[in-house]
């Protein structure tokens, strides 16, 4: 005995992704996972500890932190204007961020000042944008509608941000956002890469 189904009806069933960009503007007053941020500046090290304090310049940068713990720690602060007694268990102190380079510069090593990195040869750029080879690096696809370029994340290279720092630069500086799929693939990939097991080397 055969059923027939309307194919709408099938479309449901069947969970059809109803993601059909890369990339979306979100018009929220958080943060959330997957934003995209232009120009984000910040200092690091302590000269109090003996060290040099730099300035760090991005040209692009994703906010990698969980969206679930943004979201639970905006809230808790609207939360907490209204009621100084509330809880701060739900604050976070720091955002994850990973710096987005700018592929050409990042292909021929010149994406940071002062290193000298080896380029990449073609073979190697096009298993590098189909983000299924290298497990380091991240492809993130041109739009030129958004102002978007081609983008590599090397998951070498992380920094926790004050809250409020880049919420400044939120208002200022936030082009657009990974959209769910896309940005679920670039936290497992992340997540993958942090959690890889290095294994000795025996006879």
């Amino acid at each position: 005995m055969y059923i027939l189904i309307e194919k709408r009806v099938l479309d449901k069933i069947m969970l059809t992704s109803q993601i059909k960009y890369r990339y979306k503007k979100i018009n929220k007053k958080r943060l959330c996972q997957g934003d995209i941020l232009r120009g984000v500046e910040f200092k690091i090290g302590d000269s109090n500890y003996g060290g040099k304090s730099d300035t760090v310049g991005l040209k692009y940068a994703v906010v990698m932190s969980q969206d679930c713990d943004i979201n639970s720690d905006f809230l808790n602060k609207e939360k907490k204007k209204s009621n100084p007694d509330a809880d701060d268990d739900k604050f976070l102190p720091t955002i994850l961020v990973c710096p987005a380079y700018i592929s050409g510069e990042f292909y021929i090593g010149s994406h940071i000042n002062g290193w000298s990195m080896k380029p990449f040869s073609k073979k190697e750029i096009e298993k590098l944008m189909k983000n299924d080879e290298y497990k380091r690096y991240h492809y993130l696809h041109q739009n030129n509608d958004l102002g978007i370029p081609e983008l590599i994340i090397d998951f070498k290279h992380f920094f926790t941000l004050p809250v409020g720092l880049l919420y400044k630069y939120k208002k200022t500086s936030y082009i657009s956002t990974i959209s769910e799929v896309f940005r679920e693939e670039l936290s497992q990939r992340f997540a993958g890469y942090l959690s890889r097991f290095g294994l000795p080397d025996l006879k």
